[in-house]
């Protein structure tokens, strides 16, 4: 994989357990990793539901090959924020990891 392709920052987050002020537990999210991506939307729908508005936007973020994330993550590009859905990894070649990734509305 070509460097130049990984064009943005992206910072992967969890949901962590942590305490409010009263001490209270609650959970946020939190860094994982920041890495360097490539984000492409795929598509979008727009529906009224219940008298709302409803957006979806779905998209595919390539980073460098990794195992260790999941479909309960989040990735957080140039403040737009997308739920992993799916972590579809490169077997053959290890060169990249892609997310199926929807936006968070």
């Amino acid at each position: 994989m070509r460097t130049g392709q990984l064009n943005c920052r992206a910072a992967i987050l969890y949901r962590a357990a942590t305490q409010d002020a009263l001490g209270q537990p609650t959970t946020a999210w939190t860094t994982f990793a920041t890495v360097w991506a490539n984000v492409k939307n795929n598509s979008g729908l727009s529906s009224i539901q219940g008298d709302a508005e409803i957006s979806t936007v779905k998209a595919s973020v390539r980073i460098r090959y990794r195992t260790d994330l999941n479909s309960g993550m989040r990735v957080l590009v140039n403040g737009i924020t997308y739920d992993i859905k799916a972590v579809l990894l490169d077997f053959e070649g290890k060169e990249f990891t892609d997310l199926v990734c929807q936006q968070v509305i």
